[in-house]
């Protein structure tokens, strides 16, 4: 799957911008990633309020095997076949999975941690201390 037919499939969700990573394809609106191309699949972001949805379609998650020969199984599930050729079908999802990459993102800590306490003045040497 080449950047035109994701920019095709995506078309009612207007623009996207697609980026390499690891073997695939990372798919963005903005600065949230939403979707992955892996292995010639599209998967979809989901969450704890979209994966129900997935699963009810018959949909499964993106998985691979990591160097020590465990399973990882990560929050991107499977694009259904109709939605490939559907743009409304796609774009609806495509909103799920946005949704989904903006709860996620907004659940993260921000960088940087939290701000430091208020320090109060310090008094000159020649004050008495109270």
């Amino acid at each position: 799957m080449d950047a035109e037919d994701l920019r095709d499939i995506f078309r009612g969700l207007g623009p996207v911008q697609i980026r390499r990573m690891f073997g695939g394809q990372g798919v963005y609106q903005g600065e949230l990633m939403f979707a992955l191309v892996a292995s010639d699949e599209l998967y979809l972001k989901v969450d704890d309020e979209s994966i129900g949805f997935f699963r009810d379609l018959g949909s499964r998650p993106f998985a691979y095997e990591t160097r020590d020969g465990r399973k990882s199984i990560m929050s991107y599930w499977l694009m259904p076949e109709s939605a490939l050729d559907d743009p409304d079908e796609a774009a609806q999802l495509a909103n799920m999975a946005l949704a989904a990459a903006r709860r996620a993102k907004s659940a993260q800590p921000r960088k940087g941690g939290k701000a430091a306490p208020r320090r109060s003045a310090r008094k000159k040497a020649s004050e008495p201390v109270t």
